[in-house]
């Protein structure tokens, strides 16, 4: 199915959930992300269970120290 991840369109299997999506772009390393569909930040509590549809908008982003 096709999503949207950081305003590019990508190709997810069906019954893809955040979690596995959050895995495949940054890795382990996942402190610091916050992830949001169709404009709704997701607790990462839920990621696991949060399963995509067709067409969602997901945006990760992940906080960078700098000055």
């Amino acid at each position: 199915m096709e999503i949207t991840l950081n305003d590019v369109k990508k190709l997810v299997a069906i019954q893809s959930s955040l979690a596995i999506i959050a895995k495949k772009e940054i890795g382990n390393n996942q402190n610091g992300v916050a992830i949001a569909v169709n404009g709704s930040v997701i607790p990462r509590k839920d990621w696991e269970n949060y399963l995509l549809k067709e067409n969602d908008d997901v945006l990760i982003i992940k906080a960078t120290q700098g000055g």
